[in-house]
């Protein structure tokens, strides 16, 4: 038998009940896939964080994420959840941990402010695919409980990933996007035929200081709604940037703020930091704040 701690912890917020839940055992070593998995299940949060203490000098630590029913690559807010518990545990001063995932050894950088921590991921290669077509376009509006007209005609609707995919889906009105009510059952249908379980609904607002407003549904993957998603608005900045939305082209960078979680009342902020080479993504940063809800152990 060992003694595990587990936290719950709140990211892209400081406040406690809002921004994104996520599970961080930070003293996984001796866990069976099976007892992770189960451990991700009672937590019922979208992921839950795994750390393990390197044998490697190429990496500081192993993190593995689960949602309630799989593993996946990585997760953002898990990450976020997982450095700000870890530098927590360890007094950390500003530093980078180097951390491998399942997609890829990946650089994570924590700022001291005070005795808080704000926490900086460096997500995996920016990867956009082709457009979708109008058919695809129409079954997605469908399972949204939208119109075709709903969605930006401006702009495409295509797969975006840094790590782990979703679907990019720009729609017109904050107001619309907070009436969302998507069929779980046809949004899982389009999944297997498309290979990318997630969906970022987004509008952008140009007026305002935050530019994004999103939501992000995953029910394929047991995710009704994620509250607040580093793995959407990561690359959701590698699509505005490959699909020349809102660019700057003389600049080398594309910096911007968002909101999520407001229509489930779980809202949360991030900043996304993409780096271009030649005006399309070469690297993709999201930062975020944490705030530890309540930490418990288990024996097992």
């Amino acid at each position: 038998m060992k003694t595990y701690r587990i936290y719950q912890v709140d990211s892209f917020t400081k406040e406690r009940f809002h921004g994104n839940p996520a599970g961080v055992v930070p003293n996984a070593d001796g866990l069976t896939e099976e007892q992770m998995q189960r451990i991700a299940r009672e937590l019922n949060n979208s992921e839950t964080a795994f750390i393990f203490q390197s044998n490697s000098s190429e990496y500081d630590i192993e993190v593995r994420f689960f949602t309630p029913t799989v593993e996946v690559p990585i997760c953002g807010h898990a990450t976020i959840a997982a450095h700000y518990v870890y530098a927590k545990e360890n007094n950390f001063a500003s530093r980078r941990v180097i951390q491998k995932t399942k997609a890829g050894i990946l650089p994570v950088d924590v700022e001291k402010h005070g005795n808080e921590y704000s926490i900086i991921m460096t997500q995996g290669t920016p990867v956009v695919s082709e457009p979708f077509d109008r058919d695809i376009r129409n079954q997605i509006a469908d399972a949204l409980g939208i119109f075709e007209r709903d969605i930006c005609g401006e702009y495409p609707i295509a797969i975006s990933s840094t790590g782990h995919s979703k679907v990019m889906i720009p729609i017109y009105s904050n107001e619309l996007l907070h009436k969302l009510n998507p069929k779980a059952d046809k949004l899982t249908e389009i999944s297997e035929q498309i290979g990318c379980n997630g969906y970022y609904v987004f509008t952008l607002n140009q007026q305002d200081d935050i530019l994004v407003h999103g939501r992000m549904f995953a029910p394929a993957i047991g995710i009704s709604e994620d509250p607040v998603t580093g793995n959407a608005n990561g690359p959701l900045g590698a699509y505005l940037v490959h699909f020349n939305i809102l660019q700057d082209n003389s600049s080398n960078s594309f910096d911007f703020d968002i909101i999520q979680g407001e229509a489930i009342k779980r809202d949360g902020t991030m900043h996304v930091h993409v780096e271009k080479e030649q005006n399309e993504p070469k690297a993709v940063q999201i930062t975020g704040n944490a705030v530890v809800a309540f930490s418990t152990e288990i024996s097992m």
